[in-house]
C-alpha cells in the first residue's frame, strides 16, 4: 500500500507557514492513502541560550515568511525579558509523540505551533509543553512520565534516523513510497493543486 509521509518540526516556521496548505492536502487525499507524520528532528536538545545573532536569523525568518507567505506570527516571543530562547527542538518533538500515546498527535502539534508563533510561549521549555498537555487535557501524569521515558527518546530517533534515509532536504517535506520507492513531493506554499495532481499521477503508475 502506497503511504504518503510528511516530514516537519513542530517548532519549524516553514512547517507553520504550510499549516493551511497541509491541511487543504490532507481534506483532499481523505480516505485514499495512508499518511504518516514524521518528526524530523530540527535542532537537539541544549540548555545553552540562542546567541544574539542566532534569534536574529530566526526573527528573520519568520518576517521573512511573513512577507512571502502571509503568515502570522507574534514578535513579542523575542522581546519578551522572560524567555530564554533556546535552539532545541527535541522536547517540542517529544511531546508531539508523548500526546500521540494517547491519540493527541495531531492536537500536540497544533498546541505547540500555537503556542510558539501566536501565544509567545516557548516550547522548548518542558513547562510550556506540560501546560500544553494540561490545556489538551490529556493524562498528565502519563504524559509527564512518557514526555522523558526511553521509549519516547527511541521514538524519536527512529524517526529523525529515517528521515535522513529520505530524499528531502528540509522540511517540511512529502515523500511518497510507492513498491519501496520514494517520491518527493514538491512543497508549495501558496497552493495544493500542485502537489495533488502529481501525488494523483504517481498513485496511477
Amino acid at each position: 500500500m502506497p503511504i504518503l509521509y510528511y516530514i516537519h518540526d513542530p517548532m519549524c516556521s516553514w512547517c507553520w507557514a504550510y499549516a493551511p496548505i497541509l491541511t487543504q492536502i490532507r481534506q483532499g487525499l481523505a480516505g485514499q492513502i495512508k499518511i504518516v507524520n514524521v518528526l524530523g528532528g530540527l535542532a537537539a536538545d541544549t540548555d545553552q541560550p540562542m546567541s544574539a545573532q542566532m534569534r536574529q536569523q530566526i526573527e528573520g525568518y519568520w518576517r521573512r515568511i511573513e512577507q512571502e507567505v502571509g503568515t502570522v506570527f507574534n514578535f513579542d516571543f523575542w522581546k519578551n525579558a522572560d524567555i530564554t530562547p533556546l535552539r532545541a527542538t527535541y522536547p517540542a518533538c517529544r511531546a508531539v509523540i508523548a500526546a500521540g500515546i494517547q491519540g493527541a498527535e495531531a492536537q500536540m502539534i497544533d498546541a505547540i505551533q500555537h503556542a510558539y508563533y501566536l501565544r509567545a510561549m516557548n516550547p522548548s521549555d518542558e513547562d510550556t509543553l506540560l501546560q500544553l498537555a494540561d490545556e489538551l487535557e490529556l493524562d498528565f501524569d502519563q504524559f509527564s512520565l512518557d514526555l522523558n521515558s526511553a521509549d519516547v527518546e527511541e521514538a524519536l530517533q527512529q524517526q529523525i534516523a529515517f528521515t535522513r534515509a529520505l530524499p528531502v532536504q528540509g522540511f517540511p517535506a512529502w515523500v511518497l513510497r510507492v513498491d519501496e520507492q520514494y517520491f518527493p513531493i514538491t512543497v508549495d506554499y501558496h497552493s495544493a493543486a500542485n502537489s495533488l495532481v502529481r501525488l494523483a499521477q504517481l498513485l496511477k503508475k
